[in-house]
């Protein structure tokens, strides 16, 4: 019987331990303001008011604020993912699958979002370039390459261009079949996205549609510049300890020259802004490329070959395309309608004898509601 009491005491000893050990480290440990694993902002202590605790809003910010500076939270979070992957086996954690070294993000065909995106894509070119074709080319996600033959679901990209063709016009669009010029290893092994020094060969097929392709040069003018340990978006989501990547930028004298004004900053930055590795408000260091996400910028390249301008509808694989584009043209237009109205375009943008290409991942061809 005493033995009993004995470990019943223990028990509720130990276990008080371990309350006031992880409340002080809650208190005691330095706190940060961004999670460079998950890249995200973590939540701040909220405000304690009146109007705060009568609204409930104080314990609901408080829980977040607990959970996100919670000790040791990452070690845990690789301890689970550890656990779901090879105790439970199962084949993904929060959606996201590792296979050939990669981690990727689990994906299935929307139908309805690629119809939306056609749908927006059709509206406007009525609406600013009715007599002008447009190009668009489709970015493949990692699943292309590795979905199907490690067992996985994947999006079905036969039948997402034949919607796009179907509800697209031959008149007003022409396709551009970058698929076939990418292979995995051409993608950051933690991220979505593709690596610059590696799709040369995707820059030449979109320079030869668009008819520059003899005015931007050749690969190897450029220098090879190497930023360390990049976690991916993937990294954090897969919580598993993956070897980070190692981002190569290019550059040469065009890039030098160029400079990218910002709508929404209304300033002129560099092609590549390296201030944002040490921009403490920065949770991504592939936004080294024009800067990161940006409703709308302008880039003028005054060493380019022609006085040609072009114009694109892009997400964030852009960012890391367009500067290998600089050689052809004199400016280029980027537009993202994820942060600015199509409506508003038209106070910024002359369309008129530009060239014009959308070029979309399946991330946004998928999920077209995003597109203002």
């Amino acid at each position: 019987m005493e033995g009993g009491k004995w470990k019943q005491r223990i028990t509720i000893y130990s276990f008080v331990l371990c309350l006031v050990g992880f409340t002080a480290a809650l208190v005691i440990l330095p706190k940060q303001a961004i999670s460079q694993a998950e890249r995200r902002r973590l939540a701040k202590w909220p405000e304690l008011t009146y109007e705060t605790v009568r609204d409930e809003s104080f314990m609901n910010d408080f829980e977040s604020y607990l959970l996100d500076h919670f000790p040791f939270r990452d070690g845990f979070r690789r301890i689970k993912a550890e656990f779901t992957y090879k105790v439970l086996r199962q084949r993904e954690n929060n959606g996201i699958y590792v296979a050939e070294g990669h981690a990727v993000k689990l994906e299935e065909l929307n139908v309805p979002g690629v119809q939306k995106t056609t749908d927006k894509m059709n509206a406007v070119r009525e609406r600013y370039f009715p007599e002008q074709k447009a190009y668009y080319a489709v970015i493949p996600d990692k699943n292309y390459f590795l979905a199907a033959r490690n067992g996985y679901p994947a999006p079905d990209y036969g039948e997402m261009l034949g919607i796009l063709r179907e509800n697209m016009s031959e008149e007003g669009f022409a396709y551009i079949d970058v698929i076939s010029s990418l292979s995995i290893d051409d993608y950051y092994t933690t991220d979505t996205h593709w690596r610059q020094e590696k799709i040369w060969d995707t820059v030449t097929v979109i320079a030869d549609s668009l008819g520059v392709g003899t005015d931007i040069g050749t690969a190897d003018r450029f220098a090879q510049n190497e930023i360390q340990d990049f976690y991916g978006v993937y990294y954090g989501q897969a919580a598993l300890a993956l070897t980070p990547d190692t981002i190569v930028y290019l550059t040469d004298d065009v890039t030098d020259s160029a400079t990218a004004w910002n709508l929404e900053t209304n300033r002129t930055q560099p092609v590549y802004e390296l201030g944002k590795l040490t921009d403490e408000k920065s949770v991504d260091k592939y936004d080294i490329f024009l800067g990161g996400a940006a409703a709308l910028q302008i880039i003028n390249s005054p060493k380019a070959a022609t006085d040609r301008r072009l114009i694109i509808f892009r997400d964030s694989y852009a960012s890391s395309l367009t500067p290998l584009l600089l050689g052809a043209y004199s400016e280029i237009t980027l537009i993202d309608l994820r942060y600015i109205s199509s409506e508003r375009i038209g106070e910024y943008v002359n369309f008129e004898d530009a060239d014009i290409l959308f070029l979309y991942s399946i991330a946004v061809i998928n999920n077209g509601s995003m597109l203002k």
